[in-house]
């Protein structure tokens, strides 16, 4: 696998900075950032992928313990969950309250969707970019996700402003968990089979 660089995880943080849409590597498949709060730039990604505008996508922070802080109105028991589920393949569906991140949330303000990716190895250097980024995997809607760049649809890649390369990954995109009930009931759900075992999801919240 390629490896990044701290210059590559810097110019992305500028793409970011300046409502760019970016090709990154995940710690499962590929996909398209932008910043969270920029209307142009979630209306350009969105138009990229041909995605429905009400659907949702996720907010992916790059390191768990901002996550946290910037979900301050979390209940203990999610908050205690986190730990055991971020960072990895996995994509938490959060009750949202405070409506946070809007233009992330589609038709459904009151839910948030939380993705800490596990950036080890080649993807080390996007630790560094301390803000979060709206993202959704890099394929046309309904296709195949992309473990490769050159899996990811020309119009994909000519339409992104960067597009930062990290070699072969995984290639199975994240489990999409529901913990919306999780706080008061303590249930929780798979909604999308991924990355992450619904097996070894129920051990990490035993």
């Amino acid at each position: 696998m390629t490896g990044l660089t701290a210059a590559d995880a810097d110019t992305f943080s500028r793409c970011m900075a300046v409502h760019g849409v970016a090709v990154f590597p995940a710690d499962t498949v590929y996909g398209l950032a932008c910043e969270p709060e920029s209307k142009q730039a979630v209306h350009r990604l969105y138009a990229l992928k041909g995605r429905a505008p009400g659907k949702p996508a996720a907010v992916m922070f790059f390191d768990r313990d901002l996550a946290a802080a910037a979900l301050p109105e979390l209940g203990p028991r999610i908050r205690a969950a986190l730990p055991r589920l971020l960072p990895g393949g996995v994509t938490l569906l959060l009750p949202n309250p405070e409506g946070r991140f809007p233009l992330a949330c589609g038709e459904d303000p009151g839910t948030l969707g939380l993705r800490v990716p596990a950036l080890a190895d080649a993807l080390a250097p996007l630790r560094a970019v301390r803000w979060p980024v709206l993202q959704s995997s890099a394929n046309i809607a309904g296709g195949p996700d992309a473990c490769r760049v050159e899996d990811v649809a020309d119009e994909v890649r000519d339409g992104a402003d960067l597009i930062l390369d990290a070699g072969a990954l995984p290639g199975t995109s994240s489990t999409v968990l529901d913990l919306r009930r999780y706080e008061t009931y303590h249930a929780w759900e798979v909604v999308r089979a991924g990355a992450v075992s619904a097996d070894e999801i129920g051990r990490r919240l035993a």
